[in-house]
């Protein structure tokens, strides 16, 4: 039907991806797609590979990074499925799998020891890091996938160690475990991030159905694979380090490219740190950049924050000096060379920002000084000094620049502490 003559009954568009118009002429209406519709062929079967793959809505329903996290994403599940490969040959060869020696039983505890030792494992690291997953989301993503490879990689080298195989497979299933936690803790992290429309549940789905298709792709190369190196260990060691290697660069890639709106420690100190070199706040992408994505096993002074009382101040003494500012949302000292922070439980999401501001200034300026504890409430004092000044402008600054400043992701303890505005 032409449309010369024709009224423009109404217009609709299915997110950014499609638009069409209703005509009408004649007493009949007609619905046609805006732009060219020479490919149309082309853009349908674009438009069922985006619904299958993609959640509804993209690319408006997920953050910006999202296309490029999940293409390094796949690439380095890709990688993961070929060397999965190699190592799980070199698993089923070590319990005996083509020896006619070996005995059901014997192949059976080692799988059961394996998998025991990993559940111990899950637990373990569940207990001791489950908070960190969510304030270092990027780090125990890069974590997990180094701990798989070298998971895999024990298990290649096991077969060639008969008499310690148990031991080397039970501590390759604990690392896999911890991998299982980190893995999906972060992910689910990250998808919150990702989910702008409260569709984490669609951004999921679709995340599994990507990874079903990668590991099915994996799934056919291996079936090419398997046969050239099965009795070759120089190809099977050689092709591993080469996946390894891809598989590693390309993780890296994935955690750099996620921009984070909302404040961890890392994120919130760099972007204090460069407020109070030039007065200027950096944006989410320009922080990000800069935040560090590799396990840190020691820092200078670290900083503690939701601790009970007494690891704030241990006398009354104390407790005038730490009340000396009247401050009643939270309270901040040094001890053992840690600085730091009691809430008080009316304590708001600003106040939790100012006091994790007052800590990463504090630590920043005990340095060489940190032994003495005399200095210790001089630098507290002045900190309080510091951040009446600067944290107005500084949160302003912060809203200004894109930043969330409705959420954080500092890794707060539970306690919660009321205390006098004056100690008698």
């Amino acid at each position: 039907m032409e449309t010369e003559g024709a009224v423009v009954l109404a217009t609709e568009r299915y997110g950014s991806a499609e638009s069409w118009k209703y005509f009408g002429k004649d007493g009949v209406m007609d619905r046609r797609r805006e732009g060219s519709e020479g490919d149309s062929r082309g853009n349908s079967i674009v438009g069922v590979f985006k619904s299958v793959f993609l959640p509804q809505g993209y690319p408006e329903s997920v953050s910006k990074d999202y296309l490029q996290y999940q293409f390094w994403d796949t690439m380095q599940a890709f990688c993961s499925s070929l060397s999965g490969t190699l190592a799980t040959q070199a698993s089923l060869k070590g319990v005996g799998v083509g020896n006619q020696e070996a005995t059901v039983a014997a192949a059976t505890v080692t799988w059961l020891l394996r998998d025991g030792t990993g559940m111990l494992g899950r637990i373990l690291f569940a207990w001791r890091k489950g908070s960190k997953l969510d304030s270092e989301a990027k780090i125990w993503r890069l974590v997990a996938d180094v701990l798989n490879d070298i998971a895999m990689f024990m298990e290649i080298l096991a077969p060639y160690f008969p008499a310690f195989f148990t031991l080397i497979v039970c501590t390759a299933g604990i690392f896999k475990s911890i991998v299982g936690v980190a893995g999906g803790a972060t992910r689910a992290a990250l998808t919150v991030h990702q989910a702008r429309r409260d569709n984490m549940a669609d951004i999921s789905a679709k995340d599994g159905s990507q990874e079903t298709l990668v590991n099915l792709a994996g799934l056919l190369v291996s079936l090419v694979l398997i046969p050239l190196v099965t009795d070759n260990p120089v190809l099977t060691l050689s092709l591993f380090f080469l996946f390894t290697i891809l598989h590693l660069f390309a993780n890296y890639k994935a955690v750099r490219s996620v921009v984070m709106e909302t404040f961890n420690e890392a994120r919130l100190s760099i972007v204090l740190q460069q407020y109070l070199r030039d007065g200027t706040v950096p944006s989410p992408i320009q922080a990000n950049q800069k935040e560090p994505v590799f396990l840190e096993f020691r820092k200078a002074v670290p900083i503690k924050l939701g601790v009970r009382l007494q690891e704030v101040v241990q006398s009354p003494e104390e407790l005038n000096l730490a009340l000396k500012e009247n401050n009643t949302r939270y309270l901040l000292g040094v001890r053992n060379g840690c600085v730091c922070v009691c809430l008080g439980p009316d304590a708001s999401v600003h106040d939790e920002i100012r006091a994790m501001c007052q800590a990463v200034w504090l630590s920043g300026n005990l340095g060489a000084q940190s032994q003495l504890h005399e200095r210790h409430w001089e630098k507290v004092h002045k900190s309080h000094t510091v951040m009446d000044t600067i944290f107005n402008p500084f949160l302003k600054g912060v809203e200004a620049a894109g930043w969330d400043i409705k959420r954080t992701l500092l890794d707060w303890d539970e306690w919660r502490v009321e205390w006098k505005t004056k100690s008698n």
